[in-house]
């Protein structure tokens, strides 16, 4: 399955060879791949699983939107890693629980950033949820990019 994926991608990297060095177009397409998944978690899960209300837990009552973000995370955080680890970063050396644990850490952090985004632009700003999550998403992929690249996946 991994080779089967990793040749349908690498078919249309001709296209970008010029502007991309290929982990660098790998990462682009698992990650666009995982954003686009991502946005349709949560479209679905705001809009129809919370239906536009608070879900309360009994011990603290989560906004619809808070809600879909902290629900979506761990379903898009597993396949985030295994299109990373797989397809991406296969040259990396270190050992799967290293990169899984570091990909946590990582991951953590970009929940916590787009946490404090999505509270920023929904609650203090006023924008809509789903518009919301794409901007937030643009921010934590640079911020993700750089940490996967250079830490979680490194070549030791």
């Amino acid at each position: 399955m991994k080779n089967g994926i990793t040749k349908f991608i690498d078919a249309f990297y001709f296209l970008f060879r010029r502007w991309f060095p290929l982990k660098t177009y790998r990462y682009a397409v698992c990650g666009g791949s995982n954003l686009v998944f991502d946005i349709c978690l949560y479209f679905i899960f705001y809009n129809f699983i919370f239906d536009k209300q608070n879900l309360d837990l009994y011990f603290v009552v989560l906004s619809p939107h808070i809600a879909s973000l902290f629900f979506v995370f761990p379903i898009t955080f597993t396949t985030g890693f295994l299109l990373q680890k797989f397809i991406t970063f296969e040259a990396s050396n270190l050992p799967w629980k290293v990169q899984f644990f570091r990909y946590f850490i990582v991951g953590m952090g970009a929940l916590l950033l787009s946490y404090i985004c999505m509270k920023i632009l929904v609650d203090l700003l006023e924008f809509y949820p789903t518009p919301s999550r794409f901007l937030t998403v643009i921010i934590t992929v640079a911020y993700s990019y750089l940490l996967q690249n250079k830490f979680s996946f490194k070549v030791a």
